[in-house]
């Protein structure tokens, strides 16, 4: 049973939250975050992100780096930009984006729950980010920013959901990308009572983005647990901040790549090599997105194609190999470009769909990339099937959006 606990919530005044709110530490690079909140002292970006207030060539994980953004939220707070709830609570955050909303419970999720495989994981994850964020939760006794989680739609949960945002909520927003954001306070002792028992029906959840923090989170309330004698396992660094989405409303993006070289080939012979393994159609200038699974849309030398994987060359019996990543990945990549390993190889990169398939075309055009792929993108029971048989995607396989806005609220370890 998945365990949601309800907490005293750090939270900007509502006639701030639009000037505070920010995206994720890791969407923006260092260069993007300070245009992003040039002018703005509000920013959570000073606070996630404190890189920004320091030179360009500081380093990113001095001691320094992490007592900033320490500093920097302490004057938020007294400054009267934050405020604590003096009671419990839960919170609902709805995200809209091109008409289509989804609900989240916000709440504490359990480390417990996340050690005992009750969260299941999807991704890997990078020893120095993880460090990274854990150093700030470390610091700070703060889950600065929410970790996004799903779980299998629960009818139940829906109902008591919608009650609630029927009300007036503490905050409503449109970011300056277009995405909207509705934030309310759940406080009633009986509605929270309803929402956790309801929730603790819930087998297992899933981490959808944020594996890092989920990780940092966990591992440093581990910390806390065996450093503290007198431990009871009510405390605060037992938990740590997710908004829990149920399945049925999300939407996972293609996440896309581009390449530098073919490998010592001419555009000829890399596409003639390609009909080993895919029916290879030319579409001239007109983009090529993929309708369906085991299609892709390749974009080399001005021109659009159509791949289809041929029967044989994926099994749509295991939940990696059905994977169109994964075709990608061992029919293309590794055998023709001898791109072997996508964490580490500097030939290839990542383009979020959200960017776009005019940002592949833009990419290649511009003869900084030679060649661009475009996927179909994952579903949300490709993801589920994965983390239930506890392997691992291959990295950048997934991109969901809207992305969490940060500093709507946070989480005491104290």
């Amino acid at each position: 049973m998945a365990i949601l606990k309800a907490f005293k919530g750090i939270r900007p005044v509502a006639g701030k939250v639009e000037k505070v709110a920010s995206k994720p530490y890791d969407v923006l690079n260092e260069k993007e975050a300070r245009e992003e909140c040039a002018g703005n002292p509000l920013s959570f970006y000073h606070v996630i992100k404190p890189e920004i207030d320091f030179a360009d060539d500081f380093d990113h994980y001095a001691p320094e780096i992490y007592k900033k953004g320490k500093d920097n939220f302490a004057k938020l707070i007294q400054d009267g930009v934050f405020f604590q709830d003096d009671k419990d609570c839960l919170y609902i955050y709805q995200q809209t984006m091109n008409g289509r909303k989804q609900n989240g419970i916000v709440g504490g999720a359990s480390i417990e729950d996340y050690f005992n495989d009750i969260i299941k994981k999807h991704e890997l994850t990078r020893p120095d980010k993880e460090e990274d964020r854990k150093n700030h939760v470390r610091v700070s006794d703060l889950n600065y920013e929410p970790v996004f989680f799903a779980y299998p739609k629960a009818p139940e949960l829906d109902v008591i959901v919608n009650k609630i945002i029927s009300d007036t909520p503490e905050y409503n927003f449109v970011a300056d990308d277009g995405i909207g954001h509705t934030f309310w306070v759940v406080k009633d002792e009986h509605l929270i009572k309803q929402i956790i028992e309801e929730f603790a029906k819930i087998k297992y959840t899933y981490v959808a983005d944020g594996h890092h923090r989920t990780a940092a989170a966990a591992l440093v309330g581990k910390e806390r647990m065996e450093a503290n004698p007198n431990h009871t396992g009510n405390e605060e660094y037992n938990f740590f901040l997710a908004v829990h989405f149920p399945d049925d409303q999300l939407a996972i993006m293609d996440y896309n790549r581009v390449v530098k070289d073919l490998n010592g080939k001419t555009t000829e012979q890399f596409i003639d090599a390609l009909k080993e393994n895919f029916d290879v159609e030319e579409k001239g200038t007109a983009i090529h997105k993929p309708a369906k699974l085991h299609n892709f849309g390749m974009y080399i030398d001005g021109k659009w194609y159509s791949m289809t994987a041929k029967a044989g060359t994926y099994n749509d019996q295991d939940p990696i190999g059905v994977l169109d990543v994964t075709i990608l990945s061992e029919r293309i990549l590794a055998p023709l470009l001898n791109i072997k390993d996508l964490r580490t190889d500097k030939r290839i990169e990542f383009v979020g769909g959200l960017r776009g398939l005019g940002e592949l075309e833009k990419r290649v055009n511009s003869g900084e990339m030679k060649a661009a792929f475009a996927l179909y993108p994952v579903t949300m029971k490709q993801l589920i099937d994965i983390a239930d048989t506890g392997k691992i995607m291959p990295p950048k396989t997934t991109w969901f959006e809207p992305k969490l806005r940060s500093g709507l609220v946070l989480h005491s370890l104290v």
